[in-house]
């Protein structure tokens, strides 16, 4: 049996979820957990991203909460964007410094670095999602753009890897397991199927199983994962918010 302590990717009112910190940390604690990571969305997400002037007031809430609270801890952390095919992302060490944990994902409404960024990641995921042309090699771009971001950040959590624009999860995953990162399995909208997680294993990979929750009643709603989980025949020392992880 495997048992989950944490969840680490929610999001509140600072981007758009519909609960504040102290309400997602509150439903975190009332359905057994012992940890949560608040990760709104990174800067550069031009409809939900987080205001820059928002991180110190959000440091301080979670710092708070933490002197306060016992029997759960509270990480702040960020869900960034890839915002260019060399696999940079919108934070950099002004915003790092307030950070617990990093998540990284592809998303489509970001603003992307340069005008050729725009074009070769979010144009080219359009337009092959509208008219079906040219899909492999844009998979194979989107891969290497991850594989980039992994080598170039310390990222502790993909996100819903596939799920947004097309990847390579065997590749993702090798280069993950070099690295010492997670892939998640959503329980909200994982494109992580049991046999994505399994050739994922297969490559070394770590996995988190997280709720992605944008209202506080979905905090700690971890079922979903967990039976893709189970179905790929993962075992606690493959996922890090296992009780049973070897890593803790």
């Amino acid at each position: 049996m495997i048992k989950l302590f944490a969840d680490y990717h929610t999001h509140t009112v600072y981007s758009h979820g519909r609960g504040s910190i102290m309400d997602n940390v509150m439903a975190a604690r009332k359905k057994g957990l012992t940890e949560i990571a608040i990760t709104d969305h990174g800067i550069r997400h031009f409809a939900y991203g987080v205001k820059v002037k928002d991180l110190g007031r959000m440091r301080d809430e979670v710092d708070r909460i933490n002197s306060n609270s016992e029997g759960i801890k509270v990480l702040l952390g960020m869900e960034c964007n890839i915002i260019s095919t060399d696999g940079d992302i919108d934070m950099d060490e002004s915003i790092r410094k307030y950070l617990d944990i990093l998540l990284v994902g592809f998303h489509m409404m970001v603003l992307p670095k340069t005008a050729r960024d725009a074009v070769n990641i979010y144009g080219r995921n359009y337009l092959s999602k509208i008219f079906h042309l040219g899909t492999e090699g844009i998979k194979e771009a989107n891969t290497e753009s991850m594989i980039k971001a992994i080598r170039k950040h310390k990222i502790d959590i993909i996100t819903h890897p596939g799920a947004r624009i097309p990847l390579d999860i065997t590749l993702i995953a090798r280069e993950a397991a070099k690295a010492g990162t997670a892939l998640e399995i959503n329980s909200h909208s994982s494109y992580m199927k049991a046999k994505h997680v399994i050739a994922a294993a297969g490559e070394g990979a770590k996995f988190v199983i997280n709720s992605d929750a944008h209202a506080p009643e979905d905090v700690g709603n971890l079922q979903n994962g967990l039976d893709i989980a189970m179905e790929a025949g993962l075992t606690c020392d493959q996922i890090i918010n296992s009780i049973g992880f070897a890593g803790r």
